[in-house]
């Protein structure tokens, strides 16, 4: 974690995918720096571990199951939030759902697989969040993919899922930015330490391969997406909206061909 440190006492945090990888590591940053955090998780074994990881230190921190596929079971948890602990400050929505196929093997079925768990799961969050949320104040932070900015192949649901999670993003920044509501998008890039990179890079050839293909020529942290997301939602960042920030090293800006050849 960056030297800077961020003071989140009193604030409320609900990271919805909370119980493993990157979003794991945004809520322990949030629990770590004060806050009280929910997570919600479709795995309750997975959920009450990461409960039990995250309250190592004393930290105020619950687990809720369900799926964000579902409408019902998303508001009910954030009802149960706000009746506990009140108005939400912070919303991070991080669930998602990838495989890799060419676009004539995906069905129908798999391809809306994925988008309802990316978009219309993102959609859900945000939006049964809204009359729980502090307002004005409230940050809402979507964990995008760099398939939402460059095409990739074997991934066309996964692009069109995550370019529909940005621009949703910049729509609702516009409509709820009168209520003093911020939403932005994080694109974290090649991350150690993470199942995407796992998959991708088995071998160390496919590592050094990737990272040297990186402007920063390594792999980044779970750290440096959470110091990202602690910096949005921090007074720091009380005047950015509507952004889709890549964290990645500058990945993106090689293109579709850093991953093309291992997807």
């Amino acid at each position: 974690m960056s030297d800077l440190k961020f003071d989140f006492s009193g604030k409320v945090v609900f990271v919805a995918g909370g119980s493993s990888g990157i979003n794991l590591g945004i809520a322990d940053a949030f629990a770590r720096a004060g806050a009280k955090v929910a997570i919600f998780s479709r795995n309750p074994e997975r959920g009450l571990s990461a409960v039990q990881f995250l309250q190592r230190d004393g930290a105020q921190v619950v687990g809720l199951t369900g799926d964000v596929r579902d409408p019902s079971a998303v508001a009910g948890a954030l009802s149960d939030v706000f009746t506990q602990w009140g108005a939400i400050d912070v919303v991070v929505s991080g669930a998602a759902g990838n495989f890799v196929a060419p676009a004539v093997n995906i069905s129908p079925n798999g391809f809306k697989s994925v988008v309802d768990i990316d978009l219309l799961g993102t959609f859900n969050v945000l939006r049964a969040a809204y009359p729980c949320l502090r307002a004005p104040g409230a940050s809402l932070i979507n964990i995008s993919a760099p398939q939402g900015l460059v095409p990739m192949p074997m991934q066309a649901h996964v692009c069109a899922a995550k370019a529909g999670v940005d621009m949703l993003t910049k729509v609702l920044a516009m409509e709820w930015g009168p209520q003093g509501i911020r939403v932005n998008s994080i694109v974290p890039g090649p991350i150690d330490g993470t199942e995407g990179m796992r998959r991708l890079t088995p071998t160390e050839a496919d590592r050094q391969a990737v990272a040297s293909a990186v402007p920063l020529r390594r792999f980044g942290t779970v750290e440096a997406v959470a110091s990202a997301a602690l910096m949005l939602s921090s007074s720091l960042g009380e005047y950015i909206t509507g952004v889709v920030l890549p964290v990645d090293g500058g990945a993106s800006l090689a293109g579709p061909g850093l991953f093309s050849s291992r997807l």
